[in-house]
């Protein structure tokens, strides 16, 4: 249902802008980037995730400080390994329904499916990354509920999901795409896929995913080195 309303909503977009092209999507881009992105949902993970939080405030989580592997390389094996089973699973079935009803844009470049599908695992990890910093404001706040529904609220609409970002001024977009990792989540990929720029700038795109992949790991393991300094478990 959400597929179709997006979709239309943007295909009435191109239909009134000048040149039909409205950010520089046609009608057949927009298409692709609404049914990919809502196959990508269950994939990249998004929404829904408070494993961590849940641990930390039931006391849980020092079983896992007891574990052999640190606890944010577990997690990340676990969220790679749900991600997988979203691609297997969840993926196709919205982009069949696109594809059905709707004309999509076929990549024309060779490298653009391989990079695409790179942008998608690297999305995943900075999603990841993100997701386990906000769960982990429950070592100091005990309940993590607050900044998990700012998370969900500000993913999807600086994430690319609602609406490709490219649509808002450009000044605001370079400056989120560069200071934030949101729009890395979707917009990114989205954009890859539908062949949204040149060549160039596609990689440099995913380069940019990269750098936010390891930075959101780097933050998420610093943040949680720092959790394990204050946190007090009941019996020791």
């Amino acid at each position: 249902m959400f597929g179709f309303l997006r979709c239309y909503v943007l295909l009435a977009v191109a239909e009134g802008a000048a040149g039909q092209m409205p950010a520089g999507y046609d009608a057949e881009q927009l298409a692709l980037y609404v049914w990919v992105g809502q196959g990508l949902l269950s994939v990249i993970g998004l929404w829904g995730w408070t494993e961590l939080a849940d641990r930390i405030r039931s006391g849980d989580i020092a079983a896992d400080l007891l574990r052999p592997i640190a606890p944010v390389a577990g997690f990340l094996a676990g969220d790679l390994g749900r991600a997988l089973h979203g691609v297997m699973t969840r993926f196709g079935p919205p982009l069949l329904a696109g594809a059905l009803f709707f004309p999509l844009h076929t990549p024309a470049r060779w490298q653009t499916v391989p990079l695409f599908a790179v942008s998608v695992i690297l999305a995943v990890v900075i999603c990841f990354g993100c997701r386990y910093v906000v769960n982990a404001t429950a070592y100091w706040l005990q309940d993590a509920r607050g900044p998990i529904m700012l998370w969900t609220l500000g993913s999807g609409v600086l994430g690319g999901l609602y609406f490709p970002l490219r649509l808002l001024p450009e000044e605001f977009v370079v400056a989120l795409w560069v200071a934030t990792p949101l729009p890395s989540l979707l917009q990114t990929p989205l954009d890859v896929i539908a062949e949204r720029d040149g060549p160039a700038l596609q990689a440099g795109l995913v380069g940019l995913q990269v750098l936010w992949a390891a930075g959101m790991l780097a933050l998420a393991a610093l943040v949680q080195r720092r959790a394990e300094k204050r946190l007090v478990v009941q019996g020791g």
